[in-house]
Parts: structure tokens; sequence; C-alpha cells
């Protein structure tokens, strides 16, 4: 078996005035998205692969300078689609966000229902993994809502906010057979 990690953007430059796909890494989020190129697994990448999002962008782009590899850039990883209600405030995201992963066959507030993200990002991920050779290690660059879907499913259970991540920029490790046989047990986000 091959391993993969998931690995979520850490902290933003949050601009209400800016769509949040277009949102960058804050100066935190930078100092920790290059603190976890330190990290053990971060030596074996083959690939590095991101969504769409600027955020998951710069993330996966100092992992790529580090090991000297082109990111793969997929649009169909981002995050669960809010488009529909744009910028919410701290506490009226979270408790939208409780309804998005409590009831994910249902369209909260015109957000992208938990079922068909999670499809997309699956799809997303056995796609790069089939078009990667079947020992490369490939590092996923993403977002919390978005891991969290894949997480579950990998795990076989019902998709959950009690698996979500407790900080952004934390990380999970997979084996790619685990996307067919969902036999990863009891997985958990690490901090950086």
């Amino acid at each position: 078996m091959t391993w993969c990690v998931y690995l979520t953007h850490p902290e933003v430059a949050i601009d209400p005035n800016v769509p949040v796909p277009q949102w960058g890494l804050s100066e935190v989020g930078r100092a920790r998205a290059q603190q976890a190129t330190g990290l053990p697994f971060a030596s074996g990448i083959g690939a590095v692969v991101s969504s769409g999002e600027t955020k998951a962008i710069e993330t996966a782009a100092y992992f790529a300078a580090k090991q000297e590899l082109t990111p793969l850039v997929r649009a169909d990883l981002h995050e669960n689609d809010r488009s529909a209600t744009g910028f919410l405030p701290p506490a009226e995201f979270e408790a939208v966000a409780d309804q998005f992963f409590a009831d994910p066959a249902i369209s909260v507030r015109g957000w992208e229902r938990a079922v068909d993200a999670q499809a997309r990002i699956l799809n997303g991920v056995r796609d790069v993994i089939a078009g990667i050779a079947p020992e490369t290690p490939v590092l996923f660059a993403g977002h919390g809502a978005a891991g969290t879907l894949l997480m579950c499913h990998l795990m076989g259970t019902a998709i959950s906010r009690s698996h979500d991540q407790k900080r952004g920029g934390s990380w999970y490790r997979f084996e790619k057979d685990w996307l067919t046989t969902q036999a990863a047990g009891d997985l958990s986000w690490i901090e950086v």
C-alpha cells in the first residue's frame, strides 16, 4: 500500500469583500505552512495536489518548492460550495456548518449538500490517484470540511462534524486502497 496525506490550509487573511475561495494565507498561516514542510512525512512526498482555492494553492506551494515538484491544481477538490451565502460572521458560519454536517442530504441556506461535496471530493481524489504511479506518496492540500468528508468515507462512517479538525493546518495520513476498502479504522487529525 502507498500512502497519501490530506493537509488543510492554515489560517487565512479574512476579507469579507473578497470571495472566500480567493482568500490567501495570513502571516501566521504562511509561517505554519512553512513549518509543516518539516513534518516527518514531507520528505517522502512524490506529488503535490491542491484545490483551486488560493489558500490551498499557497499551502501546496511550500511543499512543492521544498520537494522541487510542480503542484497539480484540481478545481474539483474545492471546499464545500458556500457561495449562496458568501462570507458569514464566525458564529453564524459555525451554526450553518453544524447544519451542513447534521443533515448531509439537505442544502442548508443554498450551500452544496454534504453528500454531493463528498462524492465530488472522492471522485477527484480517485482520479488524481489513478493518474499517478501507484508507489508515489501524494500530498493533498485542501480544506477542513472537504478533508472531513473524505475522512468519513475512508473510515466507512456516516458524515459527521464530530470528525472535523479543531484547527486549520491539520493533517492525516491514509492508504490509497482505503478509498475502496474504507478500512481506515479511526482516523484523527494531527495539528501542525
